[in-house]
């Protein structure tokens, strides 16, 4: 079978306002010699306010400013694709593209038009938005870069969109069957180019409505694309970054931090939940739950012969480690209510919603009530949706400001100490631990702390200091 690779550049591959873009070809440039490549794009990265942003938070802040009647200024909404186009564009591409984008941002300027007039930048409005100022102008600008520079290559029109969704505008669940309908148009695209360029994050419903994942969603556009491409092609994934995965967060941990060459969907997964910036987690478990085994690759962009594999499951090369990842997460809350309310929610949240940021902890009784106790990892989620958990129990008791470390490993259960000397090493930095989660022949470790200070920073460094003596414990 003909060889795809599905590469993803995020907002920091491609550079504060494109600064990157240079590289981004290169990379491409090497990528083709092995493969056809279809390359999403997030949206960029510019300077705004003083701060590097996302251009997608860019729009949201225009978008609010809309819906409350402050109509603001968009000129910052397109800037950036005004200055690549001078900087990376031939005459003739330029042309083509600067039409392309004054209709785009005609888009923009009619979905801003109606949120004033609803006072709502909600649902089709905001996701129209968000795509015609961010991913859609992003991937057609990568395709006439391309073109300028010798590539065979084309973008994916929105008009022909690959990825089905549902109608949950703002959280869009990907619909396979719907999707595979409309893949010949994106196979004819890679038969006749060397790349394709398209936008992540974006999708349409079946009756062609703009949606958009939540955030990060771009990786999981290259892994949907990877689903749909899997029975004609050779598809592997490429997440291109400023680094391979490393055994900590280096923002947290600054010693003794070691490259992690081999991952499992499994651990891959769990450190995507637990903070580890490595891909979203609902990427994975999209490929998992269509029984595949599409290998990814996390590649540092700047040196790409040192990179992360991730696999369904991993050979046993003797690779031991019982720590493979040590990370952690804040602004997290607990809920607690009886288990039968409890299995309703959950339900729905997962059938429902497809919502699965949460891990159950372990139950307590009260007489003869059992007690179910499940982590958020997002407190700001349980703050938007308070009163539809109270509509489960009266009696729910939610407690915010939390946090979680989490130590990932497939190895761990190999050891049965693992779990004490860990929290003995959170204790003696005078952490109070508040609930630690370990099952038999579990693939992570739980230490649920108390969100203040600089608490589940500290917590993460004193587990990693200690990860020789958790491979010793062999």
């Amino acid at each position: 079978m003909v060889g795809v690779v599905v590469a993803k550049f995020g907002g920091s591959a491609l550079g504060v306002h494109g600064s990157l873009l240079p590289s981004v070809i290169e990379r491409i440039r090497q990528l083709k010699k092995e493969s056809k490549i279809v390359a999403v794009f997030s949206a960029p990265i510019i300077e705004y306010a003083e701060k590097n942003v996302s251009m997608t938070d860019v729009a949201l802040s225009k978008g609010k400013s809309f819906a409350s009647s402050r109509p603001v200024d968009l000129g910052v909404l397109r800037g950036v694709y005004d200055d690549l186009s001078s900087n990376y564009l031939s005459a003739t591409y330029r042309q083509e593209f600067v039409e392309l984008l004054n209709s785009f941002f005609h888009e923009v300027t009619i979905s801003l038009k109606q949120a004033a007039e609803n006072r709502r930048f909600v649902d089709v409005v905001r996701s129209r938005t968000l795509a015609y100022s961010g991913e859609i102008p992003m991937s057609y600008l990568m395709d006439y870069v391309l073109k300028s520079n010798g590539f065979k290559s084309k973008h994916v029109s929105i008009t022909q969109w690959p990825i089905i969704t549902d109608d949950n505008f703002e959280g869009a669940n990907f619909s396979f069957e719907e999707s595979k309908k409309r893949i010949s148009y994106l196979s004819d695209l890679i038969e006749d180019n060397e790349v394709v360029t398209m936008g992540g994050f974006i999708g349409k419903t079946s009756d062609g409505l703009e949606t958009t994942y939540e955030r990060g969603g771009s990786d999981r556009t290259a892994a949907d694309i990877a689903i749909l491409l899997h029975d004609k092609y050779d598809v592997r994934l490429d997440f291109e970054k400023d680094s391979a995965v490393q055994s900590a967060d280096p923002k947290v941990v600054k010693n003794e931090l070691h490259y992690v060459t081999h991952l499992s969907y499994n651990e891959a997964r769990l450190a995507g939940m637990f903070g580890m910036k490595i891909l979203d987690p609902v990427a994975i478990k999209e490929i998992d739950d269509n029984n595949l085994d599409i290998p990814i690759t996390v590649t540092d962009m700047s040196y790409p012969s040192r990179c992360t594999v991730i696999k369904r499951t991993l050979p046993n090369d003797g690779d031991e480690n019982l720590i493979k990842i040590v990370t952690g997460k804040k602004n997290c809350a607990i809920v607690r209510m009886d288990s039968m309310s409890a299995s309703h929610l959950l339900a729905m949240l997962e059938k429902v919603r497809e919502y699965h940021e949460f891990v159950k902890l372990s139950p307590y009784r009260i007489d003869d009530l059992e007690i179910s106790r499940i982590l958020f990892l997002d407190a700001e989620f349980i703050r938007r949706n308070e009163r539809y958990f109270r509509a489960y129990s009266s009696k729910v008791d939610i407690i915010y400001q939390r946090g979680v470390v989490t130590m990932i490993g497939d190895n761990m259960w190999k050891s049965p100490r693992i779990a004490s000397l860990a929290s003995s090493t959170v204790g003696e930095h005078g952490i109070n631990i508040l609930n630690l989660d370990a099952q038999e022949e579990t693939s992570r470790i739980l230490i649920v702390v108390e969100d203040s200070g600089n608490s589940v920073d500290s917590a993460i460094s004193a587990i990693h200091s200690q990860r020789p003596k958790f491979h010793a414990m062999l």
